[in-house]
């Protein structure tokens, strides 16, 4: 008899574990909430460009689909910090040959979708919400919001890869006696932009790197896309400080604040005030739950740990979610009892992690990249690893070229942030951070 596996959600993870599933035998039914996208039109909006690196490209590699995501993918090399004076610094993320890189996260979708479909082999079912699961027996109901219908389906597992709102999670594991579950919302929203193409087609800013507008409480980030424009998104509080989304009641306020707080943006920025209008205010944040697993379901991806997007990897770690719940199934010769405990308890803690780090890395990003300090920490770390790679990894390239479990980056991090804070405070530290000696001083607090 066919095994048979329903995935809740279509997107990222949903539509790359159908794949997997594939692979085990299994035939995928996804059902999905919204309507298909690959019949709507593409825009930004609440779309946030992807950041794919490492462990995103592992789990893609693996269901031997990397290549049909390869054509979209634009290589970033490193971030180009604009300051309000128009002055650019550029900090590479890596090696020379490391980079990340932006996705439209429409655009790869719908890519996914059509692996879902046409290597996964699955059955997608548009338009259906989820209304209640019972998960001992495997079995959900749904409402096909387009006739009304109700239905009920049943599999041997079922994966909820529906997102942060999860509707496995909210209508039938949240019911679970201690079942733990948090939802916490950051002091800021986002706003999209759409920085266009030059009229020949080319880029306005350089191409190849993430650009950041730095400004302490707030940030402006650019991702490239494939046509020549960029993807911008605006970080800020919603209100309670001098720059916040509240502040910006007119299109006269709009357009002052990116005067003269974006000024070099401000002047490449055709049509801002139509733009800003077209595109939602929205909201971010970060979601713990656990258990992950209960009967023959489980959570993956947003559903289980939703993070905000400052590292960029909560679409890698969703991947990644991906690459151990696979090994974890063949490691257990295809018994789920055993592989869903060990998923959830070795994942868990590197959930938490990456939400952690997610939030540090806001910081670095709107705040410390415009630090001098923190950029000779950059310079001294970079060097180290470059001359004792066995020793010294810097936290980024844990977390974004490397398969370093997002915890053991984390507490590893730590301590070297602790190493190089005491390094800084030798008044000669400008002048000699290149030496031997400091060099010596870091390696012996290993």
């Amino acid at each position: 008899m066919e095994k048979k596996a329903i995935i809740v959600g279509a997107g990222l993870v949903g539509s790359l574990w159908a794949v997997y599933m594939a692979k085990a035998g299994y035939k995928v039914t996804i059902y999905e909430r919204r309507p298909d996208i690959r019949k709507a039109e593409i825009s930004a909006g609440k779309s946030i460009n992807l950041a794919l690196s490492h462990r995103g490209w592992k789990a893609l590699k693996n269901a031997g689909v990397d290549h049909l995501v390869d054509e979209i993918a634009i290589p970033m090399s490193g971030r180009v910090m604009h300051s309000i004076e128009g002055d650019l610094t550029y900090q590479a993320y890596g090696k020379k040959d490391e980079a990340i890189y932006s996705v439209s996260r429409g655009h790869l979708n719908a890519i996914m979708m059509d692996i879902a479909e046409n290597k996964g082999k699955a059955s997608i079912f548009y338009n259906h919400q989820c209304l209640d699961a019972n998960l001992e027996k495997g079995t959900i109901t749904l409402k096909n919001t387009a006739s009304g219908e109700i239905i009920d389906d049943t599999a041997e597992v079922i994966f909820a890869a529906d997102g942060a709102f999860s509707a496995i999670r909210y209508n039938a594991m949240q019911k679970l006696d201690r079942f733990n579950y948090s939802q916490h919302y950051i002091q800021d929203g986002y706003k999209e932009l759409l920085l266009p193409a030059n009229p020949d087609g080319s880029y306005k800013i350089e191409k190849n790197a993430l650009h950041i507008w730095p400004r302490g409480r707030f940030m402006l980030i650019a991702l490239p896309n494939e046509d020549g424009s960029f993807t911008c998104t605006l970080f800020m509080p919603y209100e309670g400080d001098k720059h916040a989304f509240n502040e910006l009641t007119s299109d006269e306020k709009i357009n002052d604040f990116f005067k003269t707080v974006f000024p070099d943006f401000y002047s490449m920025m055709p049509n801002l005030i139509e733009n800003w209008h077209e595109n939602p205010l929205s909201s971010l944040a970060i979601v713990r739950c656990f258990p992950w697993t209960a009967g023959k379901f489980a959570l993956m991806g947003d559903s289980a740990h939703a993070t905000v997007p400052f590292y960029g990897q909560g679409m890698n770690g969703g991947f990644e979610d991906c690459t151990v719940l696979w090994e974890l199934f063949n490691k257990h010769n295809g018994n789920w009892e055993k592989t869903f405990k060990e998923y959830e308890i070795q994942r868990k803690p590197d959930g938490d992690a990456l939400q952690d780090l997610s939030l540090h890395n806001y910081y670095v990003m709107r705040d410390y990249v415009a630090d001098p300090e923190f950029l000779l920490q950059k310079k001294i770390e970079a060097k180290l690893a470059e001359k004792h790679p066995d020793k010294w990894i810097p936290l980024y390239s844990q977390v974004t070229f490397s398969h370093i479990r997002y915890s053991d980056a984390l507490k590893q991090g730590k301590k070297q942030d602790k190493i190089m804070k005491e390094v800084l405070k030798n008044p000669r530290i400008n002048e000699i951070w290149d030496s031997v000696e400091i060099e010596n001083e870091i390696l012996s607090k290993l």
